[in-house]
């Protein structure tokens, strides 16, 4: 007997459904979706429920109905493919050029969500196959808000992923301008004229918020400090990884460098300027390997970092860089020293360290937080302490000058955390015409 002949068993075909659902019960932690065994069972055996009641039954003869066929096909899809982005994979597109040149913008994604374990959906209400947003207006509902749960992934978040997450900022967005971050505004302009000029305001829950993919360079507990550029954690020097870039000035002989060749040794040409001034490019990201290539280049006199120093220069003064304080002393390139909130841990309050923990506290782990007369009251309480109720990360993209990461916005909280990149199945520039805008060399590549 083959195995077709006893899959076609009705007993062992609910047998086959019924130890899958039930392994999946489990994984899911809650026990009453264990009533859908009687679905299971009734679906296989008995038929007292047509469960699929949008499938036709033909009779025996009667023509197939195209429109029907249609239907079943896209609503079994629907399913299919919800259940699969919700517990295993989803697809993602990188927007922007902050991961260069690891992964490139137009990179299609495959993300794997059961890395570090898939996230029982908060929102749930959603038009599938969307995210936040369909033809202009949210795409889900608030009416259903559920907790925070993870459900048991392979590991944890490691120092060296690259990491999927909900952009932390993300959760109020100006209507006129979703992409900038909104808190950016606030700061520099100020509430009310943020509103004026790009709102009104959006308010998204933590799982609405846009995707972003960058690096983690450092995990809960670990201490953090950039010098030069370069990423200390807990005192010792990082890997540099082989897509890491940083920004240079490339003085050149007065002659600009053919396009062709910088488009051969991987650069995007969309964030590349040639000033005559200098004469050069004034800002061209380069991987320490690109460095030393086009320094043997004929036209090319000399290739140097760009380091920001104190003071920074626009845009990253104080207002731009986490914690938002002109005491730091910080730049994007020399940062830190900085300790990354672990769970379970307390520490001490004080008017010194509250910029670093505002946010954590009142947004993340929701608690009512005041400042007056130099004392911290925490949900109507005084108070010195405060005992972290979930880890944190620092990311960072590997285009380190053209990132808009942890060293603006700060923190990004375990809840936030969707998955890590698996692979990448097609990938297009949109600097290029079809078919020249296919990257057909990063086809099923492994990230």
């Amino acid at each position: 007997m083959s195995l077709r002949e006893i899959y076609h068993d009705k007993w062992v075909r609910m047998s086959f459904w019924a130890i899958l659902y039930v392994l999946w019960v489990i994984w899911l932690g809650n026990y009453w979706w264990l009533l859908g065994l009687i679905v299971i069972f009734d679906h296989h055996t008995t038929h007292k429920v047509k469960w699929m009641f949008w499938k036709k039954t033909y009779k025996e003869g009667e023509k197939h109905s195209v429109w029907n066929d249609w239907l079943d096909a896209i609503i079994f899809a629907v399913i299919v493919v919800t259940f699969i982005n919700i517990f295993f994979l989803q697809a993602f597109k990188i927007p922007s050029s902050s991961m260069e040149s690891t992964l490139y913008t137009g990179d299609h994604l495959f993300v794997s969500k059961l890395t570090y374990g898939p996230r029982v959906p908060q929102t749930p209400l959603t038009i599938p196959f969307t995210h936040n947003v369909i033809f202009g207006h949210e795409s889900y509902s608030t009416l259903i808000q559920n907790d925070y749960r993870r459900l048991k992934g392979f590991r944890n978040v490691r120092r060296g992923d690259c990491v999927v997450f909900n952009f932390p900022n993300g959760d109020t967005v100006l209507s006129r301008a979703p992409a900038d971050d909104y808190y950016f505004w606030e700061r520099s302009i100020g509430k009310e004229a943020a509103i004026a000029q790009g709102g009104p305001i959006i308010v998204r829950p933590a799982d609405k918020t846009d995707h972003y993919v960058k690096r983690c360079v450092a995990v809960a507990g670990d201490t953090l400090k950039i010098a030069d550029g370069f990423v200390f954690i807990n005192g010792v020097k990082q890997e540099v990884y082989p897509g890491m870039q940083m920004s240079y000035t490339v003085v050149t002989t007065g002659e600009r460098i053919n396009v062709r060749t910088l488009e051969k040794l991987g650069l995007n040409i969309s964030e590349i300027y040639y000033d005559e001034s200098i004469p050069g490019y004034p800002a061209m990201p380069l991987t320490a390997e690109m460095a030393e290539k086009i320094k043997g280049y004929s036209v090319v006199k000399s290739v140097e970092p760009n380091i920001d120093v104190y003071p920074p220069d626009y845009p990253d003064s104080y207002l731009s860089l986490f914690p938002f304080t002109d005491s730091t002393k910080w730049t994007r390139d020399n940062y830190g020293p900085l300790w990354i909130p672990k769970k379970g841990v307390t520490v001490e309050l004080n008017e010194g360290n509250l910029p670093l923990y505002r946010r954590i506290i009142a947004v993340y782990e929701r608690n009512d937080l005041r400042e007056e007369n130099g004392k911290i009251f925490i949900n109507g309480e005084e108070t010195k302490e405060y005992t972290f109720k979930q880890d944190y990360y620092f990311m960072m993209g590997d285009n380190r000058h053209n990132s808009l990461d942890s060293r603006y916005w700060g923190f990004v909280p375990e809840d936030h955390i969707v998955g890590r990149p698996a692979l990448v199945w097609l990938s297009t520039d949109r600097n290029r015409k079809f078919p020249n805008n296919i990257r057909w060399n990063r086809f099923f590549k492994f990230v």
